[in-house]
């Protein structure tokens, strides 16, 4: 079948959507299937791409990672009318998204919309982060839902916190999955070596995103904790954003700043490497929807210590494969470190057989088969057509976009970047 994969982060942008879209895209294409991708410009975008189709955009908008698609031209219609989709696959809300609904719509095509993100969680990157603001998009993207025939969830506890919101349509979890093969090619050892890491350094690892929403400032203290307490512990930091800079400040204040490894953005076996470089991983995001990089540590062998929330509860048990902690407590975060530290052999034999089934569970290849069997399926029903779901969406856009007039006055230099989003969705109305 013909897939287009409508999404404002792809490839090179470093993120969960973005990895998740390139993941399914390969697997699909190594089936059989064509995919056609539609997403903004990046900086340093892959050369000579096939199927892809890059549409202008002001990239880092507010001080984010994300991107503001600029309105398109017919291009888009041209090279969507000679794909020839059989289905839309949409990864947003906004922007993209929109444009996703109206092809669907326009081509009586049946269209899926994996709710990858709890946007409301990230309304600090628009001025005056308000209330409303985030009440807003949760009707939007709960509105837009209601737009399609199918939703994916990354996780059960998001597909119960959409049912909760009130969207109607059929709803299946599908995670991100893990090609299970490619964690076994790395080498933890030579990477400690090139990063000036003792090879019996006990090494606690994070890698994902360094932004605020990541509630990273409390994963660096609690770090910094077990630290103190235990000398032989490093720390081994990969990505990029603008929270590396407390994690730096407070590594510092504490003293131990020569055993913070921060590596910035990895990509390939270097990647791989880097995880299995870790003697476990630690997470404290609550604005995950899926536990995607927990289950990249697991497939490299390493075990978890993280915060209870939605997308990490499916993933990490308790005493099984990592610790689950319900108290955002920095002693109770460091005292879970070190109980790994002090099991003995046997123990941390169990605890890895434990991770290694927890990876096997979420591998690619089970996602692949659920996404597909849903596209097959949606492909035998006829066309609905959703109006008044569509005049309840269309409400919201209008609501958000008037608290964007508002908020404007305090953007600042972000104000261009607003008036680019309010014209695109008047273009799209």
């Amino acid at each position: 079948m013909n897939i287009l994969m409508m999404t404002n982060t792809f490839t090179p942008h470093v993120g969960g959507v973005a990895r998740s879209v390139a993941g399914f895209t390969a697997e699909y294409r190594k089936r059989g299937h064509r995919v056609l991708v539609v997403t903004p410009e990046f900086n340093n975008m892959p050369a000579n791409e096939v199927d892809v189709v890059r549409i202008p955009a002001i990239q880092n908008f507010n001080g984010s990672d994300f991107s503001v698609v600029l309105p398109v031209s017919g291009f888009l219609s041209s090279a969507i009318e000679e794909f020839k989709p059989d289905i839309v696959h949409s990864h947003h809300p906004f922007l993209i998204g929109s444009t996703a609904l109206r092809i669907a719509h326009m081509h009586q095509l049946p269209l899926v919309f994996t709710h990858h993100t709890m946007y409301e969680q990230y309304t600090h990157y628009v001025p005056g982060d308000s209330k409303a603001m985030q009440r807003f998009v949760i009707k939007l993207s709960t509105s837009y839902a209601n737009l399609c025939d199918q939703v994916f969830a990354p996780s059960e506890s998001i597909a119960t916190v959409l049912r909760k919101r009130g969207v109607k349509i059929p709803l299946a979890v599908i995670p991100t999955g893990v090609h299970l093969e490619r964690f076994a090619q790395g080498d933890g050892q030579p990477f400690r070596a090139r990063m000036n890491i003792p090879q019996d350094a006990f090494v606690v690892g994070h890698l994902g995103r360094l932004a605020p929403e990541k509630n990273l400032e409390f994963l660096a203290q609690a770090l910094v904790t077990f630290g103190k307490s235990d000398k032989r512990a490093h720390f081994l930091i990969v990505g990029e954003g603008p929270s590396k800079h407390d994690i730096r400040r407070i590594f510092s204040q504490a003293g131990i700043s020569e055993r913070l490894h921060m590596v910035g953005i990895l990509e390939h076996n270097d990647l791989i490497s880097a995880y299995c470089a870790m003697d476990v991983f630690a997470f404290t995001s609550k604005s995950e929807t899926q536990g995607m990089v927990l289950v990249e540590a697991m497939a490299a062998g390493v075990p978890v210590v993280a915060l209870d929330a939605p997308g990490v509860r499916e993933v990490v048990v308790d005493y099984k494969n990592g610790r689950l902690l319900t108290d955002e407590n920095v002693i109770e975060f460091s005292s879970a470190l070190q109980w790994l530290t002090l099991l003995p052999s046997e123990k941390l034999l169990q605890l890895k057989q434990h991770v290694a089934k927890t990876a096997d569970a979420f591998s690619m290849s089970r996602s692949v088969d659920k996404a597909l069997e849903h596209f097959e399926k949606l492909l035998d029903q006829a066309f609905i057509s959703r109006e008044g779901e569509y005049s309840t969406w269309s409400a919201t856009l209008h609501l958000i976009q008037t608290e964007w007039d508002l908020l404007k006055s305090m953007a600042g230099a972000a104000g261009a970047a607003l008036n680019i989003v309010q014209t695109k969705n008047k273009i799209e109305e």
